[in-house]
């Protein structure tokens, strides 16, 4: 299992080897606006499958989401070889409430999820995938964004208020129904 305590990294490193530079001059402006709406969390992970496959050439299809009472200090989890994201719920909820716009909070799922679905795509040590993240972030959204800075930051020093989340053991798991919809519409209705 890997879990999402997002902080500084080590250099750039995939599953297979160096990840090479794919690096946009500047971000797309389509991706820079992608989390400027209310979002569910379908629609905040086609923007992660979209920037990490433009970014990485890489991805990933039919992974399930669930939402968990996780300790504030988890963001999230991905057990190895499984297809289920399990996402901090009271920390969702809590980022939800502090806030300050849309492009706050869908940017601090992103980076919650663009974390565990590195994960999912193999990069397996918190040394590799942190770095990847901010990479992702910072191609896909540029420098300033706060999904960027989220990615290359602490989010808990960042936004201290997490640290206050409601704490749980996970001991409750609720299944997101329709995730990663796009890539099961073909034979999941």
């Amino acid at each position: 299992m890997f879990a999402t305590t997002l902080g500084p990294g080590a250099p750039p490193h995939s599953p297979n080897g160096p990840v090479p530079a794919r690096d946009a001059l500047s971000p797309a402006p389509a991706f820079v606006e992608a989390l400027d709406s209310s979002m569910d969390f379908d629609r905040v992970f086609r923007v992660v499958r979209d920037t990490t496959r433009s970014v990485l050439g890489l991805e990933r299809t039919g992974l399930g989401l669930a939402l968990s009472d996780l300790p504030p200090s988890l963001g999230a989890y991905w057990p190895v070889t499984g297809n289920l994201i399990v996402l901090n719920e009271g920390l969702v909820e809590t980022m939800r409430l502090h806030a300050r716009t849309l492009r706050e909070f869908n940017s601090f799922v992103f980076v919650v999820l663009a974390h565990e679905y590195l994960h999912a795509l193999g990069y397996l040590s918190e040394r590799e995938v942190r770095p990847v993240t901010a990479r992702v972030a910072r191609v896909a959204f540029g420098p300033g964004h706060p999904a960027t800075r989220m990615a290359e930051g602490d989010m808990w020093s960042m936004y201290p208020f997490l640290q206050q989340a409601p704490s749980g053991r996970g001991q409750r798991l609720k299944i997101v129904p329709g995730f990663d919809r796009a890539s099961t519409s073909n034979y999941i209705r």
